[in-house]
C-alpha cells in the first residue's frame, strides 16, 4: 500500500489542492486550514456544516513565502486573501456577513470558541450538522476530542477534530459500487491522504484503529473511523450536485463512517508513492 494522493485545504471547508509532498507537524499538515471563515452574524468560525456554499469555493497557496492563498469563487473569479476587500467579496457571494481569518499567532483561545447554536433544540441542531433523518442515529461522540464541545476546532488548528483523515482507493470504489446513481468523488470526502490499496476490498481502513504506521519519515497513529456529517451531501460544482443518497448509505451500511482519523506521533515529510508500513 502506498500514497496515491496528498491533499491540503488552505481554507477550511473550501476545495483544496493536491500536492506531491507535505510536511507533517504535531498539529497536522503544515499550511493546512490556515484560514477559516468567521460568521459575523451568528459568531464563531463556521465551516460547510453551517455554510454549505463554502464547498463551491476553492483555494490554493500563492507560494510567495507567505500563508496567503488565492480563492476561486463559484463564478470562476480569483481573489487573493491579501486583498483588502476579500471579506466583503466573500460576504457578498455567501449572502451573509463573514470575515476571512487566519490562525492566530498569539495563542488566543477566543478565536476557536464555538459560536451559538442555530437552534435551541439540541437534537435538531445535531441532526442539522450531521444531516441525519429523525429516525437515524447520531454518531458516537467519543470519536471526537473532548475540546470540540467548547471549541469549533482543537485550539491551534482549524481541523474539525483530528489532524489527518485517511481514505483508501478501495473505499472510494466501494462507495461507487454501493451508490451507483450517485457521483462519488474524492472532493466530497476531503481526505488528507489517500492510500492505494490494489489488493484490498471495501473500507479496510476501519480495521486500522489503534495501529501505528510509517509514512515517509513520519509516524502516525490511526484512531477511530470518521463519523460523517452533512458536508458529504453538499454541492461542490455542477458535476457534483447536492446528494443525500450517499449519506443515507453511510449511516445505514457503514456505521456512519468513511475514512479513518489519524494523529502524528513523529513529525516528518510524506510524499506521493511513500509506502504505508505498519509497525
Amino acid at each position: 500500500m502506498q500514497i496515491s494522493q496528498l491533499w491540503t485545504y488552505p481554507v477550511k471547508s473550501m476545495v483544496g489542492v493536491t500536492t506531491e509532498s507535505v510536511e507533517l507537524s504535531s498539529l497536522g499538515i503544515v499550511g493546512d486550514r490556515h484560514w477559516a471563515i468567521r460568521d459575523n452574524e451568528r459568531g464563531g468560525i463556521r465551516g460547510a456544516k453551517k455554510i454549505g456554499e463554502l464547498m463551491q469555493f476553492s483555494a490554493r497557496p500563492v507560494n510567495d513565502g507567505s500563508h496567503h492563498v488565492a480563492i476561486t469563487f463559484p463564478d470562476g473569479s480569483e481573489v487573493l486573501s491579501s486583498a483588502p476587500n476579500i471579506s466583503q467579496l466573500l460576504s457578498d457571494a455567501l449572502h451573509r456577513s463573514v470575515t476571512l481569518e487566519s490562525l492566530p499567532t498569539d495563542g488566543s483561545l477566543e478565536h476557536f470558541r464555538r459560536g451559538p447554536a442555530d437552534s435551541s433544540d439540541v437534537m435538531e441542531e445535531l441532526r442539522g450538522i450531521f444531516g441525519r433523518e429523525v429516525e437515524e442515529p447520531l454518531p458516537d461522540f467519543s470519536a471526537f476530542p473532548p475540546e470540540v464541545a467548547e471549541f469549533e476546532s482543537p485550539p491551534g488548528t482549524h481541523h474539525d477534530c483530528w489532524p489527518l483523515l485517511v481514505m483508501t482507493t478501495s473505499a472510494l470504489q466501494a462507495l461507487s459500487d454501493a451508490v451507483p446513481e450517485s457521483h462519488i468523488d474524492v472532493l466530497r470526502f476531503r481526505p488528507s491522504i489517500v492510500i492505494q490499496t490494489d489488493n484490498g476490498a471495501g473500507h479496510i481502513e476501519f480495521s486500522w484503529k489503534g495501529k501505528t504506521a510509517s509514512l515517509g519519515t513520519a509516524v502516525v497513529e490511526f484512531l477511530d473511523p470518521c463519523p460523517r456529517c452533512i458536508m458529504i451531501t453538499r454541492k461542490v460544482n455542477d458535476e457534483l450536485p447536492e446528494d443525500r443518497a450517499i449519506l443515507r448509505h453511510v449511516v445505514r451500511d457503514l456505521n456512519q463512517a468513511v475514512g479513518v482519523y489519524a494523529r502524528i506521533i513523529t513529525p516528518g515529510r510524506v510524499a506521493l508513492g511513500d509506502a504505508l508500513t505498519f509497525h
